[in-house]
């Protein structure tokens, strides 16, 4: 029997939903997930440029398990780029470290309740429009 997996730290949600193909019809194209975590491992390991260690510090998880992620997450773009698939990232045992919130118009990516501001594309404010992207415990 295998243990629960660890809740992976990361720093912040994305500021983006996802991604799509260039070219396919959104109605007919199918979609990947790619998990937090995977988000988080190509963040630290490619767009930052750190060594596997210091990432896997950085995550809470073993250098092993990073590596396990992050070859999940090559294969879920690779097939997303293959086979003109949209990206969705969502999901996974994470804790981003405070509770997260995006804007159900605008998709505005905001730290906390204490920090909405009214957005520059919404015509409407109010806490009502926030969508919470998770718990402080990672739930």
């Amino acid at each position: 029997m295998s243990r629960p997996k660890q809740c992976r730290k990361i720093v912040s949600p994305p500021l983006m939903l996802g991604f799509k193909p260039f070219g396919i019809v959104r109605l007919t194209s199918d979609r990947v997930i790619l998990r937090y975590d995977e988000y988080e491992s190509v963040r630290l390991l490619d767009y930052e440029g750190l060594r596997q260690e210091d990432a896997a510090e950085k995550m809470n998880v073993s250098r092993p398990t990073l590596t396990r992620i992050y070859g999940n997450a090559r294969k879920t773009i690779a097939k997303a780029f293959v086979e003109g698939k949209m990206i969705m990232i969502d999901g996974g045992n994470v804790d981003f470290g405070r509770i997260w919130y995006r804007c159900r118009k605008c998709s505005k990516l905001i730290n906390g309740i204490g920090n909405h501001t009214p957005c520059r594309n919404c015509k409407s404010y109010g806490n009502e429009e926030l969508i919470p992207i998770n718990s402080h415990d990672g739930e």
